[in-house]
């Protein structure tokens, strides 16, 4: 059996769900755009730059998920899938996890971005799993605080791992493990794999892939 897992952001995706979903709600009048699109903005640059400050920056993606009832944000979410994530899903990038879920792969996205946000991406693909930052909820409303380790940098080795455990299963499970990825962000699980893809990576992530002999693949 073979382990396959997708970054989404950038990825899977032409585009980032975290940023186009602070950017949704902008447009939507739920967010006061003079003063959240510049950080919304600026914490996207320090992702692409390696610096973000993850905790900083889940205060700010997850507080908007606090102030609302969930069958009001579940509502807006549709129209954020339909809208501004279906456009960024290609052919390339369906017919890819296909080729992977037909060989009887063990499949998941594995992504920085918020549960919310994410869950129904994950199922427009029809992948299985799914292993992201999750918000915290107390009686059916977000609290606007993570539950647990983000899935971001070495914490994305740290999920993956808890996720097989909890299957029973370990790296040394499978006869090959492929992750795929555009971002320096994910060097650390890129690493831990045996067969690491840069998919239109960042140059930071495109100079470590051809260094290494990794293959670099675009899905645009």
């Amino acid at each position: 059996m073979n382990l396959t897992l997708f970054d989404l952001d950038n990825t899977l995706l032409s585009g980032d769900s975290d940023f186009e979903w602070a950017q949704f709600l902008i447009s939507k009048g739920v967010l006061d755009r003079e003063v959240q699109e510049a950080k919304n903005q600026a914490f996207y640059d320090d992702y692409k730059a390696g610096t973000l400050d993850i905790h900083a920056f889940l205060e700010f993606q997850l507080a908007p998920l606090a102030r609302h009832l969930r069958n009001e944000l579940d509502a807006w979410h549709r129209e954020f899938v339909a809208t501004r994530i279906r456009p960024l899903i290609g052919t390339p990038a369906r017919v890819l996890v296909e080729r992977h879920r037909t060989s009887g792969d063990l499949c998941a996205i594995v992504t920085a971005t918020n549960s919310f946000v994410t869950g129904a991406i994950c199922r427009e693909f029809d992948i299985p799993h799914l292993i992201a930052t999750v918000p915290a909820q107390e009686n059916g409303r977000f609290t606007g605080s993570p539950r647990g380790l983000p899935a971001f940098r070495e914490g994305k080795i740290t999920r993956v791992e808890a996720w097989l455990e909890a299957l029973g299963l370990w790296w040394g499970s499978f006869e090959r493990s492929t992750f795929y990825s555009d971002s320096l962000n994910d060097l650390p699980l890129l690493a831990k794999v045996s067969h690491p893809v840069a998919v239109d990576p960042d140059d930071t992530l495109r100079a470590h892939a051809s260094e290494h002999g990794w293959p670099i693949l675009s899905l645009r």
